[in-house]
């Protein structure tokens, strides 16, 4: 099974679900805003994906200023709360497929997922 957090209003999420279209791959598509992904799922997702969780964050979103996620203190917990309380914190795409996850930037990092 393969999952796309998608949003369509971003033009890498959409270059990326093209991407996967283009190549017979039809992902299920979550659309994270709305659908929004549980402490446990981002920890997973996380984990699949091999990084930190500041990696994972849109940092130039005026949120993470205001809340203060650029301080040296806050600890990888607090990220991962923020990022699930504010979703749009959470980088896209992330594809998912046999457990491994790839962020979708540039779209083209995907396709190692099904080699």
């Amino acid at each position: 099974m393969t999952v796309i957090y998608h949003n369509p209003r971003c033009s890498k999420s959409r270059e990326t679900l093209a991407l996967l279209e283009a190549n017979n791959i039809t992902p299920e598509i979550r659309l994270y805003l709305t659908d929004t992904v549980s402490e446990s799922e981002l920890t997973t997702l996380l984990s699949q994906l091999g990084i930190e969780p500041l990696a994972l964050m849109r940092t130039k979103e005026a949120i993470y200023k205001e809340l203060g996620l650029n301080a040296s203190d806050i600890t990888d917990q607090e990220r991962i709360k923020a990022m699930v309380d504010n979703p749009k914190l959470i980088e896209r795409p992330i594809v998912v497929h046999n457990d491994k996850a790839k962020l979708g930037r540039p779209p083209e990092n995907v396709l190692a997922l099904f080699n």
